[in-house]
């Protein structure tokens, strides 16, 4: 297990044509969706991390028969009410709230007693916002204080819900969506935008759904109980992924990237909308549909005279897992930038608002932060010297792939902890990094 890395050196001029790691969201969801399908799925370009992989492990303890080759990844589904689950079967989520959340409600006709467990970092993590609605479904819930372990029952007698999903949590309204798969009649949800993988693939497999807007919400309607085939998928780049290469390049002097057949799904691209805002050189090419999700190239440059934003609040659900690598940006911006509406950075992996504060301070930038809000003033000149040390930040790895970022720009002596945190959900991370030139011990 190695402990930290080195970084004592600025990244040099760089002209690149990378790809980064699958979508992350996707292939769990593919997992998911693809275990109650009927027939043999197979997902090429699946993403190959620890999350990931847990969701493997965790259909396979419903009966799921999975077949991982080179080139391909296939699900033998069984269709809806097919799992073959024993009581008291352990579901390790590891990090992954999103397998956690989702996988609640993929099990909600379930009338066995599963015990969901997670990594330290997962354990820490609100689980009330699943809880809630699920109950009205149907589930009874035992934990404590609402955290994992978890032990939950479904039920054969699943009832549609209404209900106001008004965190703007694609994890919340996506578990809600699998418990509907199960539930006979119609399932209606008030929602406020966030990622729409699931809805999308669920149109892709010609599933019973409706989205209409209504002022700032989305209404989903779904009509539960419709079997659907297998299908095969081709995981697209991750935009989450990409994000640390795109800030690397408009950091980085007198260089450019391309980073090729990236997810662009709009509720995904906050980070880009943002970064334009602030006179970031990004621009998206070749653009293209694939099975209902929107993939293109991203081309990146240098970006000097980046000015600092007062981010509109309905953008942050969209940038929601970036928003850490643009408040290093706005250290470089001149300006005061401004965030609110923030605090669902504090239920992530780790309080991701407070660690940041932390890091931004550390640097030498000025921050004013609130439960909800964040404040950074901004020094165009920002070139760093002294020595710096990144331990104790929850082992977050979005947390340490942003830290070597900005070893990598801004300049001085660096130890960064926990790189194994990257197989959580990059694990090329470094080696990607070292391809384009960085110098990393």
């Amino acid at each position: 297990m190695k402990k930290h890395v080195l970084i004592g050196d600025k990244i040099k001029r760089f002209k690149k044509k990378i790809t980064v790691s699958s979508d992350k969201s996707l292939s769990i969801r593919w997992i998911l969706i693809a275990a109650q399908a009927v027939g043999k799925s197979k997902a090429y370009n699946l993403l190959d991390s620890e999350d990931v992989n847990h969701a493997l492990n965790a259909i396979k303890k419903l009966g799921v028969k999975v077949v991982k080759k080179k080139n391909f990844c296939q699900i033998n589904g069984v269709g809806l009410n097919g799992f073959l689950i024993k009581n008291n079967t352990i579901i390790d989520a590891g990090n992954s709230g999103t397998l956690a959340r989702l996988i609640i409600g993929l099990l909600a006709n379930s009338n066995k007693k599963i015990v969901l467990k997670g990594d330290k970092s997962l354990s820490n993590r609100d689980f009330s916002r699943v809880i809630q609605p699920l109950k009205k479904f149907g589930l009874t819930f035992r934990s404590n204080n609402n955290s994992l372990p978890l032990k939950f029952r479904g039920t054969n007698y699943l009832s549609p819900i209404k209900y106001d999903e008004l965190k703007g949590s694609a994890q919340v309204k996506s578990s809600i969506l699998l418990a509907a798969l199960n539930t006979p009649g119609k399932t209606v949800l008030r929602c406020l935008p966030s990622r729409d993988h699931t809805e999308r693939l669920f149109k892709f497999l010609n599933l019973p759904i409706q989205i209409k807007k209504y002022k700032k919400y989305q209404i989903i309607e779904f009509i539960g109980q419709k079997q659907y085939n297998c299908f095969d998928y081709k995981v697209p780049g991750d935009i989450s992924s990409s994000a640390f290469f795109i800030v690397l390049t408009i950091l980085s002097e007198n260089s450019e990237m391309i980073i090729k057949n990236i997810n662009i799904n709009k509720s995904r691209t906050g980070i880009i909308e943002i970064l334009k805002k602030m006179n970031a050189d990004i621009k998206l090419v070749n653009k293209k549909i694939y099975n209902g999700e929107e993939i293109s190239d991203i081309l990146i440059k240098s970006s000097k005279n980046l000015k600092s934003i007062k981010c509109p609040a309905e953008i942050n659900s969209r940038a929601i897992d970036e928003l850490i690598l643009i408040f290093l940006v706005c250290a470089k911006a001149k300006g005061i930038s401004y965030f609110k509406n923030i605090q669902e950075l504090r239920h992530k992996e780790s309080d991701r608002l407070k660690l940041s504060s932390i890091f931004l301070k550390m640097i030498g930038i000025k921050v004013e932060e609130t439960y909800g809000s964040l404040k950074i003033y901004g020094n165009p000149n920002l070139e760093l010297k002294k020595s710096y040390v990144v331990k104790n930040f929850m082992k977050d790895h979005r947390i340490f792939m942003m830290a070597c970022i900005a070893a990598l720009t801004l300049g001085g002596k660096w130890k960064i902890h926990d790189p194994d945190s990257i197989k959580t959900s990059f694990p090329k991370f470094l080696s990607i990094l070292k391809s384009v030139g960085a110098k990393i011990n």
